[in-house]
């Protein structure tokens, strides 16, 4: 299975990203960007890639540790940027983000614990994908209308595991379905 850690914002958090999704949509040069569904709208703690269905188990015992381990903390999402010259543009995030980088770390090291293989590591940048491409693309125009944005905050009470399924009927544009395999209540009570 191929495998993440994620917070999920709630739903009418997303809703009011998609407006300004919306509007970003219609500035020149959107048609050169693939824009990333509401569904699949989350942000990654820490990435598994293909992950033994043996594994699961152990790992899925460890992410719930590691959400026990950590308390309830608020977010919103708040402004955006860009990774490898507009290959991917983000809405970013404001809030508690000391204890979102400690819950992607402690999904991390579940992980390291469990046997799965992470690679390097790499400092956590707290981000949800609107919208990739796969050349360079001026994207300023768009980081600058995402830069006003501020969603509503609100209490970060879970940490999900999610499966990404890619796409295989190699239509153009076809999006990753994204499925919730396991969730875990943050804090004491989770």
């Amino acid at each position: 299975m191929r495998l993440f850690a994620a917070v999920l914002p709630p739903e009418d958090v997303t809703a009011e990203l998609a407006s300004e999704v919306a509007e970003l949509r219609k500035l020149p040069g959107a048609d050169a960007l693939r824009w990333t569904g509401v569904p699949g709208w989350h942000y990654t703690l820490a990435f598994y890639g293909e992950v033994d269905d043996d594994v699961v188990p152990e790992l899925s015992e460890r992410l719930a540790r590691a959400a026990r381990r950590t308390d309830p903390f608020p977010l919103a999402v708040r402004g955006g940027g860009q990774f490898g010259h507009g290959r991917a543009l983000w809405a970013g995030a404001e809030g508690d983000l000391a204890a979102l980088r400690l819950l992607a770390e402690r999904a991390e090291a579940a992980a390291r614990k469990a046997g799965v293989e992470m690679g390097e590591h790499r400092r956590y940048r707290a981000h949800l994908t609107v919208a990739r491409s796969r050349s360079d693309v001026d994207v300023r125009g768009f980081v600058e209308a995402l830069s006003g944005f501020a969603g509503r905050t609100w209490a970060v009470e879970e940490l999900a595991l999610v499966r990404s399924n890619l796409p295989t009927s190699g239509v153009p544009g076809e999006q990753p379905r994204y499925e919730v395999v396991g969730r875990w209540g943050l804090g004491a009570a989770g």
